[in-house]
């Protein structure tokens, strides 16, 4: 049984920094396309950035490239997301999620098969 299970959000000032993390279980995790996802209320889920872990690919949205680093911890069961230079329009839900493999697809949602139930982050002005 695949689980993910989200950790790290808060409450931060614009400019702060945090680091979410998710441990993932239940399956070959060194296989799979590992993604962070976003919702903020009234908006759709957006992608944040992907990991193909078989192949070390990497995968960021427009806005927040420069600012979040998407990686791996040394077991490979966990991913990261640090967040810096963070804004209010980065207060938002946020997701991790995993399917079978990465491409230019990366940021689709409704492709990914596996869930994390979420954590929150909201950044103040």
């Amino acid at each position: 049984q695949v689980q993910l299970v989200e950790s790290g959000g808060g409450s931060v000032q614009a400019g702060g920094s945090l680091r979410l993390s998710c441990a993932a279980s239940g399956y070959a995790y060194s296989m799979y396309c590992m993604g962070w996802f976003r919702q903020a209320p009234g908006k759709e889920r957006e992608g944040v950035a992907a990991i193909y872990t078989g192949r070390g690919n990497i995968y960021y949205a427009d806005s927040v490239k420069g600012r979040f680093t998407i990686s791996q911890g040394n077991a490979k069961n966990t991913l990261y997301l640090q967040m810096n230079s963070l804004k209010p329009e980065d207060t938002a839900m946020y997701y991790c999620a995993a399917k079978n493999w990465c491409g230019s697809n990366w940021y689709r949602s409704n492709e990914y098969n596996d869930w994390g139930q979420g954590t929150q982050v909201t950044v103040s002005s």
